[in-house]
Parts: structure tokens; C-alpha cells; sequence
């Protein structure tokens, strides 16, 4: 069985737009949330948070 492999290119182009700037905006949304939940801590802004940051390593090693 031929295991899959994630490539990017092969993504239209404005597939491609889309995730590049989910790139340039997950890290400032991720350092935004983390300030907001040392503020205020609730159970959405964490769980948030921890969506954000899963997201963020994500696209950061191109398993997205």
C-alpha cells in the first residue's frame, strides 16, 4: 500500500494564498489569546488557546 504524502503544490493557488497567511496570522493570534488568558482565564479562551497552538505547530511543520 503507497503511504500518502502532503504536498503543498499541489493545492490551487488560492488554497495556497489562504494558508500562507493562516501562516503569517497564527502566531500573533496565539501570542494575543496566551496574554488574554493569563488575564482572564476561562475554559473557551484555554481550550482556545490550546486550538490555536495545535494549529500554529501544525502549519509550522507543513502537516496541514
Amino acid at each position: 500500500m503507497k503511504k500518502w504524502h502532503y504536498n503543498p503544490y499541489t493545492l490551487p493557488p488560492w488554497a495556497r494564498k489562504i494558508r500562507g497567511v493562516c501562516c503569517q496570522f497564527a502566531l500573533p493570534f496565539c501570542v494575543f489569546q496566551g496574554i488574554r488568558v493569563i488575564i482572564i482565564p476561562t475554559i473557551f479562551d484555554v481550550l482556545f488557546l490550546l486550538i490555536l497552538i495545535a494549529l500554529t505547530i501544525a502549519l509550522a511543520f507543513d502537516i496541514l
